[in-house]
């Protein structure tokens, strides 16, 4: 997900620039950057936890986003509840680091389900090979006897 932090809530078309950060007026005459989006295009999303505030633009849809928060949200509330840490700062690294353990024991329960699967699929893969050649060896002595019955017959 690429994520672009934008201007905050407060900017409007009216507004004046925002003072030290060099950025015009939103409206017609601004810059192709600054104009605003387009429905169909990236969303914005307000994030306001922590007791920080600020707004993003994503190219994800709305929904997705509001779920991606609330789920930010309930780890944030775990990790608060668990560490009994008050300092934003430090319950925000601190969500960071146990989600990103998280991502890496799903990443490596994904890797040994799927060399479990691939084993699974390799043995299926060898018996079916053994029902195999054992159904073509039925298959040439039933026809060896057909021929040989054939040649008895003549």
């Amino acid at each position: 997900m690429a994520v672009k932090e934008s201007l905050p809530e407060t900017v409007t078309e009216d507004s004046p620039p925002e003072p030290g950060t060099g950025r015009a007026m939103v409206g017609e005459d601004s810059p192709p950057e600054y104009q605003p989006k387009p429905k169909a295009g990236p969303h914005d999303l307000l994030i306001n936890i922590l007791g920080t505030s600020f707004s993003i633009t994503a190219g994800e849809n709305p929904e997705y986003l509001d779920e991606v928060l609330a789920q930010y949200r309930i780890a944030v509330a775990n990790t608060q509840g668990i560490s009994g840490m008050k300092d934003p700062l430090k319950v925000a690294i601190l969500t960071g680091f146990l989600l990103c353990d998280e991502i890496n024991k799903l990443k490596l329960q994904f890797e040994e389900d799927q060399a479990n699967t691939e084993a699974q699929w390799a043995d299926e893969e060898q018996e079916r090979n053994h029902i195999t050649q054992n159904l073509i060896t039925r298959l040439d002595q039933a026809i060896d006897e057909l021929h040989s019955s054939d040649a008895r017959t003549v």
